[in-house]
């Protein structure tokens, strides 16, 4: 017996496919975002794909588990430092910007708010936070984040939320993401099939800040090298 509702959300769903097309790439793939400033050894967190399966859109929403530890980081440091001061500061006490218009110049127009300052207790908690929050991130949290993944219907898409351990650096890397989730969908693998006893934790975690540690010190010996270095013509 078919169910109204998913039918209703079929109907509007080939709708909205016909009347917002996606430009796709040559191998049939919707991808949104550039990889222009990965390099081989950059580490990836999320990404966005689509692709086209029985004339139904998709869209993959793809974590990496290290990006599910870095929010849980963030998470943790909150709760351990607490809620802050109700200061309002974005929205309360802003400072309206005119500019003016008309051939005289005397109507003006508002384009913009400028927000206060935060207060000095409020400064002092964003402070004590980020310092949590930097020495989690130092030490890590005792957490697994396992590979999983699920599909919803929407009123425009099918969407995967996947989270599997790739390395997205690429367009190339970007299809295998859209590739696994196409196989999930069509029960052709498995997350358990694709990556037995996968936990991302916390030497995983203290790995990845060991890498980016060294990539940081790399690049700051390089701008170091170039500001020695003499410049052509003087």
């Amino acid at each position: 017996m078919k169910n109204p509702h998913y039918e209703h959300l079929g109907r509007r769903m080939r709708e909205y496919h016909r009347s917002h097309a996606w430009r796709l790439s040559e191998g049939g793939l919707f991808i949104p975002h550039s990889y222009q400033d990965m390099g081989p050894d950059s580490l990836s967190y999320w990404d966005d794909v689509g692709f086209i399966l029985n004339k139904r859109r998709f869209i993959v929403w793809w974590q990496h588990p290290r990006h599910i530890y870095s929010e849980s980081v963030s998470e943790r440091a909150r709760q351990e430092v607490g809620d802050g001061p109700e200061d309002g500061w974005l929205f309360e006490g802003s400072t309206k910007n005119y500019k003016r218009v008309g051939k005289s110049g005397k109507r003006k127009k508002l384009v913009s708010y400028t927000c206060r300052p935060p207060s000095e207790a409020q400064q002092q908690h964003y402070a004590k936070l980020r310092a949590v929050e930097d020495r989690l991130t130092q030490e890590g949290i005792e957490l697994n984040v396992f590979p999983h993944w699920k599909w919803q219907r929407l009123n425009w898409a099918m969407a995967v939320s996947l989270v599997a351990p790739l390395e997205v650096r690429s367009a190339n890397d970007v299809a295998e993401v859209a590739k696994l989730a196409r196989s999930l969908v069509l029960q052709q693998t498995s997350l358990d099939e694709r990556f037995a006893n996968a936990a991302y934790g916390k030497a995983d975690w203290l790995h990845d800040q060991a890498l980016l540690a060294a990539q940081r010190n790399t690049h700051r010996n390089g701008e170091a090298e170039d500001a020695k270095s003499p410049v052509a013509g003087q």
